[in-house]
C-alpha cells in the first residue's frame, strides 16, 4: 500500500462519521457551525436555477465514458447509472438545502436527503438483481451485495464531501452563494 493510500485511509477512519445507523453528536456538533452559517446568508441570498449533473464527483460522466467505450457495459447497464434518478432527487434537496429555516431543520434535512440517497440506490439494486445477475453469470446474493456496498459507499460519500459552505459545486445549498463558517458570526464589530 503505497504512502498516500495510506495517508487517505486514516484520514477517512479519522473522520467524525456514524458508527451507527444514526449520526452521532459529534458529526452534528462538528457540523452545525456550517448550517448555521447556510442560513445566516440564505435570509438574503437568491436562489440560482437548478441544474444537475447528474450523480455528482464525475460518477455519471464517467459513466459514460466507460459505456462509450465498453458496449458490453452499456448493453448490461446503460448509458447512464441505473441510479442516477436517485442523484437527481438528491441535488434537488441540496441545491435549496432541504428548505430549511433554521440550521437544526438542514442538518435533519440534509441527513434525510442522504439516507433518501442510500436507500433509492438500494430500491434500484433491487430491481435489476435478475437481469445483472443473468448477464454476468453471478448468484443473485452478489448483485445485492455490491449494491449495497454502492449504496453505502454514495452515501459516506455525500456526508463526507456535501457539507455546507464546503467550497465544493455539490455542497449542500448549492443554489445560494458560497459561505464560510465566518458568515455565521455576522459583520465585525467596530
Amino acid at each position: 500500500m503505497t504512502p498516500a493510500r495510506r495517508l487517505l485511509i486514516a484520514g477517512f477512519m479519522a473522520l467524525p462519521l456514524p458508527v451507527t445507523a444514526e449520526e452521532s453528536n459529534v458529526t452534528r456538533a462538528f457540523e452545525m457551525p456550517a448550517h448555521r452559517a447556510l442560513m445566516s446568508i440564505r435570509a438574503d441570498a437568491e436562489l440560482i436555477a437548478f441544474e444537475t449533473d447528474g450523480c455528482s464527483g464525475g460518477l455519471s460522466s464517467s459513466w459514460r465514458v466507460v459505456a462509450r467505450n465498453f458496449p458490453d457495459f452499456a448493453d448490461a447497464h446503460d448509458q447512464i447509472p441505473p441510479w442516477e434518478n436517485c442523484c437527481v432527487i438528491h441535488d434537488r434537496a441540496y441545491h435549496n438545502a432541504g428548505a430549511a429555516e433554521t440550521a437544526e431543520d438542514s442538518y435533519d434535512a440534509r441527513l434525510t436527503a442522504d439516507k433518501a440517497l442510500e436507500s433509492c440506490v438500494k430500491r434500484t439494486g433491487s430491481l435489476r438483481v435478475d437481469e445483472v445477475a443473468e448477464h454476468y453469470d453471478v448468484q443473485p446474493e452478489t448483485v445485492e451485495a455490491a449494491y449495497e456496498t454502492i449504496a453505502e459507499a454514495m452515501y459516506l460519500a455525500v456526508r463526507f464531501g456535501g457539507g455546507p459552505c464546503s467550497g465544493l459545486p455539490w455542497r449542500w445549498g448549492f443554489g445560494y452563494s458560497q459561505c464560510t463558517v465566518l458568515d455565521a458570526i455576522g459583520p465585525a464589530r467596530e
